[in-house]
This record gives structure tokens, C-alpha cells and sequence, in this order.
């Protein structure tokens, strides 16, 4: 086409840039590349948390009612070493713990305080985490579809009831959700540029307050291109009265006390992924409701109403440190 000549032998700059801007847009392929023995370091947080705080004159407080957050928070660092990759691009890991923070909490009381750096701390069964290694399948699209083999790992560890914290990490459920992208797994399109998106749908379970369903709007914001290497920015959006997530908010059902109460969510998360390298940079996704409920008490109105609230918190983050 005359268009591309004009474009390609730059015979005017201006018209070149608004052919570039209009119809030679960037794309991108959203996957990850795996090279046999490459090695790569990450960190990776996870953070669940239920909070019950009473926010009432204290002389209208329960006597039973004990408030506080309750829940833990893991960090991870480990190497990850591609052993092989197929012809469909997708490989086999060995990942390799080589530290742990892990704090949890009950009703603000602090159970657990584990760091592997901390001299101190070398004793607790969870230092027998550190140095371990487990293999598993993982995707292009940031899938794992299998733990291949964690039994060096759990040897390692012992049977022992103290050591039942370190045990549940090398559970096949709780390694592919340290190691899986959602944002990635959702991905139909082979290419896509800048403002194309794509979707999918994540239920959270609360207890007595029920469950929610949100669908997941993933949406190439921009590529970027710094001293050769291409980054791809996505951000996530959430709609939770779309048809998908109605449907299956309406399968799993409401919890009862939730109609008692006003709810707050905010729910974000951001991609960054290394297109030169096909490795992911920075990936985040933050959840955090607040339900609220006033007056809950029958009675005389008080300048202080009778409040009661409850908090929610799911935090997956994973960041490339090497």
C-alpha cells in the first residue's frame, strides 16, 4: 500500500507519526518464555486477614465480644530454575526456597513471628523450609497445572505437629497459588495491543457473611520501550454486578448477616511483565472489604450509635528481585 511506502521511506515526518499513530500501533505477546537452566529470583506475599471491631459506646458493647484481626501474612523468596521446556512452550521448575518471613495473629495477639534471617529463629520447624526445593509444571499463560514433586521437601520437614505451618506451604493447593498469574491465565488472544482487555471471573468466601463474585477486567494500559527491553503494563478493573458474577454470586448464596450490614470493597491489581525477557516484573492484586452495621441494638437513639464493623483482606503480590 502507498500508505506503508510513505511510512517506511519516511518521505514526510508528519505523516509518518500519524500512520504510525493510527495504524501502527505496538503489539504484544502475553506470555512467558523459559529457557532450559535459567534461573530467576522472586518474591512473593500473600496476606489474608478478618477483622471484628466494635465501634460503639463501650457500655452497649457485648460482654462476650472479643474484636481484633485475626490471620497471617507470608513472604517467600525463592530461585526458579527451568530444568525443561516442551514444544508448546511451557516448562518444568525447580523452585527453591531460600527464605520466609511468616506473622500471624489472632484477634490482634501475635502467635507466630518467623524470619529465616533472624539467628534467633533457626530453630523453628519452619526453618527447615529454607534450602528446599519442589518441582512443578508451569505454562506460557502463567498456569500450574501440576506439583510434580514436593516429597524431598515434606521428608525434609518431619511429621511432627509443630511443624504443621510448614507443611501447609508444601500443599499442591497453596504452591500453584504462590506460582500462578491469573492475570495471565485469562489470556485468549495470541496478540494484543494497547486498550484490548480480556476477563475473568474470582468468588472470595467469607463465612456467615457469604460470598462474592467479581469479574476480573484485565486491560493492556501500555508498552513500553526503555533501552531495548519491551514492558507491558496491564491494570485490573473489577465489575461485580456483571451478568457472569450475578449468576454465580446467586449458585453459592448470600450469607445471612451480610443483609444486616453496608458494604465498602475495593479490589486492584497491576501486571508488569518483561516482553524482552518474558518474565514477570511485578505483579499485585488487593482485595479489601469493610462491612459496616449501625444501630444494631433496639433502644433509645444515642449520640453515639451502636456500630459494628468487620474487614476482609486478600493480598497476593509477586516481584522479580534478581
Amino acid at each position: 500500500m502507498r500508505q506503508v511506502k510513505i511510512c517506511g521511506f519516511a518521505a514526510s515526518a508528519v505523516i509518518c507519526v500519524l500512520l504510525l499513530t493510527a495504524g501502527c500501533a505496538q503489539t504484544a505477546t502475553l506470555a512467558l518464555k523459559f529457557t532450559p537452566d535459567d534461573v530467576t529470583a522472586y518474591k512473593v506475599t500473600t496476606e489474608r486477614e478478618r477483622g471484628v471491631i466494635w465501634e460503639g459506646p463501650l457500655t452497649k458493647k457485648p460482654k462476650r465480644f472479643v474484636g481484633g484481626h485475626t490471620g497471617n501474612r507470608i513472604e517467600m523468596t525463592f530461585t526458579q530454575r527451568i530444568q525443561s521446556v516442551d514444544d508448546e512452550g511451557n516448562a518444568v521448575a525447580e523452585i527453591t526456597i531460600k527464605g520466609l518471613k511468616y506473622l500471624a495473629k489472632v484477634k490482634d495477639n501475635i502467635i507466630l513471628d518467623f524470619d529465616s534471617s533472624r539467628e534467633k529463629d533457626r530453630n523453628n520447624p519452619l526453618s527447615k523450609l529454607i534450602g528446599q526445593s519442589y518441582t512443578i509444571e508451569i505454562t506460557a499463560s502463567g498456569q500450574v497445572p501440576k506439583v510434580l514433586d514436593v516429597s524431598g521437601a515434606r521428608t525434609a520437614i518431619g511429621g511432627a505437629s509443630a511443624n504443621q505451618r510448614a507443611a501447609r506451604l508444601l500443599l499442591a493447593e497453596v504452591i500453584k497459588e504462590q506460582h500462578s498469574i491469573s492475570a495471565l491465565s485469562a489470556v485468549e488472544k495470541n496478540q494484543l495491543r494497547p486498550g484490548e482487555s480480556w476477563s475473568d471471573i474470582k468468588t472470595f468466601y467469607f463465612d456467615w457473611m457469604g460470598s462474592k463474585s467479581y469479574e476480573r477486567i484485565y486491560e493492556l494500559k501500555e508498552i513500553n520501550n526503555i533501552k531495548g527491553r519491551r514492558t507491558a503494563i496491564i491494570k485490573m478493573s473489577v465489575v461485580p454486578s456483571s451478568e457472569k458474577a450475578k449468576e454465580l454470586h446467586k449458585e453459592q448464596g448470600t450469607g445471612f448477616f451480610s443483609k444486616m450490614f453496608d458494604t465498602t470493597e475495593i479490589y486492584t491489581g497491576e501486571l508488569r511483565l518483561d516482553l524482552t525477557a518474558g518474565k514477570i516484573e511485578k505483579y499485585f492484586e488487593e482485595f479489601r472489604s469493610d462491612w459496616v452495621a449501625v444501630d444494631l441494638m433496639a433502644g433509645k437513639k444515642e449520640t453515639e450509635p451502636d456500630t459494628l464493623r468487620m474487614s476482609a483482606t486478600r493480598l497476593y503480590r509477586i516481584e522479580r528481585i534478581d
